[in-house]
């Protein structure tokens, strides 16, 4: 195999482990992905499309979704009434920091048969990525995902 087809299994191997933390919490990984996105704070729906990759539409019926089982809410921006912000409210909050903590303890596990200078080598190389990524976002904000 080479570098792509590594980088495509390891995609692979996250998005499964991923899915598996979510359905013990009876969420999509996307509706995971997105209580997590707004955990701490409101945000506006216009940028987390684009923190998430997302067209606006698909976000929208993301949202729909999610909203039914009572974990987000819209309201709009004090600052402009036509921006529409999207929050946790205070079920999909304690939900979301559920996820967020298992998500963070349980991932990691991908490395597990790593030794401890090539755990310490995967995690440096992950946060690289990461930190240098466009995620049209503040770094505190950003969600663990694939």
């Amino acid at each position: 195999m080479d570098y792509g087809d590594k980088l495509f299994w390891l995609s692979v191997v996250i998005q499964r482990k991923y899915a598996q933390i979510c359905a013990e919490f009876d969420l999509t990984p996307s509706q995971a992905t997105l209580i997590c996105a707004v955990r701490n704070e409101p945000r506006q729906m216009a940028d987390l499309a684009a923190s998430l990759g997302m067209t606006k539409n698909a976000l929208s019926q993301l949202v729909d979704r999610t909203a039914r089982r009572e974990l987000v809410g819209r309201t709009s921006s004090a600052q402009d009434r036509r921006v529409v912000m999207l929050s946790a409210t205070p079920t999909g909050k304690v939900l979301a920091e559920a996820v967020y903590a298992e998500v963070a303890k349980r991932l990691p596990e991908i490395a597990r048969n790593l030794d401890a200078d090539d755990q310490r080598d995967f995690e440096r190389v992950a946060t690289a990525i990461v930190d240098t990524s466009d995620l049209s976002s503040p770094p505190s904000n950003q969600p663990i995902t694939p």
